[in-house]
Order: structure tokens, then sequence, then C-alpha cells
């Protein structure tokens, strides 16, 4: 009966539009008080104890780092580097689009972040040389969605600290999923282009290349350092993300000298909100999966699916499909912590291991980001385009349907997610 409760509070909550934080702490504590052995003492212990970790401290810091990024003017020379290399093809500016979001998806670990800042260039350019307002908002929502999958990511910092997961391990299996997501768009891009006539201007030149390459090379410097640091064992993904804001700071004042010191308050403030609204779902989910684990919920599902089937492609093409729909209407934070204590334990039946397991739901939170009618990267394209969300969600039908065959890939081909880890960190 309480768990009932529980549930039947958090749908209640959703569907009248309660933030996500606010209705799962509610649903939580209402649950508690149903449950008069147990002290209300207890939601603000597994508040704090929700959100005292190590590993969460990367969150507030990747944050701060691509808002630097983005303020000290390493978007524009990103997009000026994939331009040069991309830009030259059928449908070019919409191939930058989504080359741009992989680079930055290398300094943000964010996907809303990174659509905004690549869009806020991209939208208007495609829509001056003739795209279509709903191609153009599609394609970067589609693009700014790799930005939870190439390193650093946001979610994969969350899911290790939830399942005790190497975080370096979970960066370096991100690597190939998200360039073979990114490639896959690419060619989804030339293809729609081809037959919607958005052609190219110019040949491919390689001095264009080269002086967009040197322009840009600080700008790759951050992704360089933040795997490379991590990868070679220098310092960890926390560590990291502070030698990100420190790298981002001073190539922003003192390189590219277009951040300027008024502008940090406003950059403070911007990345306190965005770490905030993260922090606060994760401490309110807390108490939600607390309260899971005692009632027994994720036992008794995993017995269930058990009983449905222990066939493990069958189990994983089922927990791609729940996961799909909870990313669909779920904010991301929120579903790490709602769902991995339930998939968890059925982890020894799927035959793969931790870290693809990582991988495969933050594929499926991904692809949840752009998928109608609450994905957040298709409500900042929207947002940017200025077009209406059922105008952008039928164009982005085939970017989810080239990202879905890439989820069956990511999910059933392992090497694809152990090969960078087993090289370069390898398990002893």
């Amino acid at each position: 009966m309480t768990t009932f409760v529980l549930f039947f509070c958090l749908i209640f909550f959703f569907a009248i539009d309660v933030p996500i934080a606010i209705a799962i702490g509610i649903s939580s504590v209402i649950a508690l008080m149903m449950k008069s052995d147990l002290s209300m003492m207890i939601s603000v212990q597994r508040m704090y104890a929700g959100t005292d970790s190590f590993p969460l401290m990367a969150v507030p810091l990747f944050m701060f780092a691509g808002a630097l990024m983005e303020a000290g003017g390493i978007s524009r020379r990103i997009v000026n580097l994939a331009d040069s290399l991309v830009g030259w093809m059928t449908g070019g500016l919409a191939s930058v689009a989504i080359v741009s979001a992989m680079f930055f998806a290398g300094i943000s670990g964010s996907a809303a972040a990174d659509t905004a800042a690549v869009g806020s260039i991209l939208i208007p350019a495609m829509v001056d040389k003739g795209y279509d307002r709903d191609f153009a908002g599609a394609v970067q929502a589609a693009g700014g969605s790799i930005g939870v999958i190439i390193p650093p990511s946001i979610p994969m910092i969350i899911f290790g600290f939830l399942t005790g997961a190497s975080i370096g391990r979970l960066f370096a299996a991100g690597i190939l999923p998200g360039i073979l997501m990114g490639l896959s768009l690419v060619v989804a891009v030339v293809i729609i282009s081809k037959k919607r006539g958005y052609g190219y201007t110019r040949k491919f030149a390689l001095r264009t290349v080269l002086t967009s390459l040197y322009h840009a090379l600080w700008a790759l410097g951050a992704p360089i350092i933040i795997l490379g640091g991590i990868l070679g064992g220098i310092f960890t993904a926390t560590e990291s993300a502070a030698v990100a804001v420190i790298y981002a700071l001073g190539v922003g004042l003192f390189v590219h000298r277009e951040l300027h010191v008024r502008d940090l308050p406003r950059i403070f403030i911007d990345a306190a909100v965005m770490s905030s609204i993260i922090m606060f779902i994760i401490a309110a989910a807390s108490i939600f999966s607390w309260f899971l684990a005692i009632e027994e919920i994720p036992k008794l599902i995993t017995g269930f699916l058990l009983s449905v089937t222990t066939n493990r492609i069958i189990l994983l093409l089922l927990i791609n499909a729940i996961l799909l729909v909870a990313g669909t209407f779920v904010e991301t934070t929120a579903s790490l912590i709602l769902l991995v204590p339930v998939i968890l334990p059925i982890l020894p039946n799927l035959g793969i291991d931790l870290v693809q397991l990582g991988t495969i739901i933050v594929v499926n939170l991904a692809i949840g980001m752009l998928t109608p009618p609450l994905g957040i990267c298709l409500l900042v394209s929207c947002s940017i385009a200025q077009n209406k969300l059922s105008d952008i969600s039928r164009s982005i039908v085939p970017f989810l349907a080239i990202l879905l065959i890439d989820l069956l890939i990511i999910t059933f081909w392992s090497p694809l997610t152990s090969l960078i880890p087993n090289l370069v960190l390898p398990t002893h």
C-alpha cells in the first residue's frame, strides 16, 4: 500500500507539472509518513548522504568550466573548425552542427549546454542559408544529445557515484559510441539534405582546415587535458573538472581575451543555478531510492523480469524500452537515480559488465533528450529556432531512427564500449 501511494503521488505530481525534485521529495516524504516505525529525520539524513560525495563535486565544476569556455569564445572557434572540415559537403551547415556538438561534448558534459552553445550560432546560420527551421532545430537537438556520451559526461559521473563504477572507464567507454552516433547523424544529414536540396557552396580546402585548427588549438586543449589526465592516471575525474575550470579561465582571460572579470559573477550564478537543480534532484531522489530499497522493490522487479524471461537478449531489449520511455518523460538525473537501483540486480543475467551497462543507460537517456514531448534538447532547439514543437518533432524522426540503430549496436556489440577502457585503463 505504501509503495502504491509513493508511485501514485509521484505520477500525480508529474502530471500537474510540479518541478521534478519537489515531486520526488514530497512523494517520498508522504510515503515515509505512512511508515510509523520510521523517523522523519531519515529524510534529512538521506538527502545529506545522497549529495555528500567527492565524485559529485565534478558536476558544478564541469558546469562552470563549460560556461567559462562558452563565454571565452571557444564555441565559435570550434564551429569554425567544424565548418572547415565538413562545411563543404551537401547540407554542410547541418553537418557542421553535428561535428561542432561532438567537439563541444568534450568540454561541457551537458547535452542542454551543448545544444544551446552550438545552436545559438548555427540554427540562425542554417535558417539564413535557406534550411527549414524545423530541420535546423532537429539537427541541433540530435547533435546536442551526444553531449552526455562523449566525455566528460555528467550522467556518467552520477552513474559512477550510484554504482561504484570507475568514472575514468565510463568516460573512456563513451568515446567510440559517441563517435558512432555523430558519424551516423552526419550520414543522415547528407541523405536528407540531398532530398531537400540543401547544397554545398565551396570546395574542401586544406589551408582553411589548418588555419581553423590553429585558431582552435586552445579550444581543443580542454578535452585533451581532461581525458589525457584521467586516462593517464594523472588525476581523477573530479580533479579533472577543477583543472578544466582553471584552464578555461586562463584561456578566456589571457589567451583569447574575450572573457572579462566583469562577466564572472553572471557565469558563477548561471553555473550555480544549473548545478543546484541537479543536486536538488539527487538529494530528493536519494530518499526515494532508499525507500525503494527498504521496501525491496528492486528485488521484486528483478524477480518479475526474470519470471518473464531469462534470455539476455530479450532482457536487454526490455531494459532499453523502459529506459527510452523514462528518458522521454523524466529528467536524466532523476531517471538515473530512480532506475539504476532497479536495473543493477539484473546485471549478472545480462552478460555485460557494469561499464557497458552504464553506457547503455546513458545512451538511452540521451535519446530521450530529443524525444517529444519533453526532450530537453528538443525544447532548447525549439526556443532557439523559434518554431513549434510539433514541427520539429516531425523532423526529428529520421534522427531518432538512426540513433536507435546505434543503440542496438552499442547494446549487443561489447567491443565498442570495452576497447578503449581495456587499452588505457585495464582492470587487474
